[in-house]
């Protein structure tokens, strides 16, 4: 039988260890009984907790990566860039806890039609936005500034996304990660060349970069970077 320990570090996420010693993350289903993309539940000592499967979040796999900084915890107001059907929003949902908010953009139908009837309608946590998040201007009116931007685009200026949608709505001193994709920037350049020139992009736009992980093998040729905001540039 499975056991359930709080992680070492980071409130809301847990650690499914099997008989063998092997640990899993998992967070707390804030809405019990209810999946979200067929993962597994896991019942434990009366609570419920839900396994975060790293091949199908990239925060997840950031985890098991042993990245050291993961600002999301209860209570925190997060926007989500790239929310697709969400699969990780709903685990980041269980983190933040009913004190905290998700704003969730994407710019396609399809993927926000599910997002909205497969997590949004059962969380009260989550706020759809049907946008593009290359303009961020579109959608400041719909909500307050935050403490944390997660931004997961599959664009050639992922970073200069995330610095735009700072400007406008991320808190002094607040943080933003990013998944950075190489392979949606440049294919015949290498992923390492990539990262470091979107990591400098961010330090012109006034972000301090705390961490870097290579999400390797759960993602091919993407990182999760970690960078503290000093306020809008000049």
């Amino acid at each position: 039988m499975s056991s359930i320990t709080s992680h070492e570090k980071f409130k809301g996420v847990f650690w499914v260890v099997s008989p063998d010693g092997k640990r899993r993350p998992a967070t707390l289903n804030l809405t019990p009984r209810q999946q979200f993309y067929g993962e597994e539940l896991v019942e434990y000592s009366g609570d419920e907790y839900r396994l975060w499967n790293p091949f199908r979040s990239k925060i997840s796999a950031g985890i098991l990566r042993q990245i050291k900084e993961m600002p999301i915890s209860p209570g925190t107001s997060l926007l989500y860039l790239g929310v697709a059907t969400g699969t990780t929003c709903s685990h980041l949902s269980d983190m933040i806890g009913e004190h905290g908010m998700i704003y969730g953009v994407d710019f396609a139908p399809t993927p926000m039609r599910d997002f909205i009837e497969n997590l949004a309608k059962y969380r009260r946590n989550v706020s759809p936005i049907l946008a593009d998040a290359r303009n961020p201007s579109s959608y400041r009116v719909f909500m307050p500034k935050v403490d944390v931007i997660y931004s997961d685009v599959a664009q050639p200026n992922q970073a200069q996304i995330l610095a735009d949608n700072s400007d406008l709505l991320l808190r002094k001193g607040g943080w933003g990660l990013i998944a950075i994709k190489s392979q949606s920037i440049d294919v015949t350049e290498s992923p390492h060349a990539i990262y470091q020139r979107e990591t400098e992009f961010l330090k012109h736009r006034n972000f301090t970069i705390i961490e870097q992980v290579s999400l390797d093998p759960y993602e091919k040729d993407h990182a999760l970077v970690a960078a503290r905001f000093a306020g809008e540039t000049e």
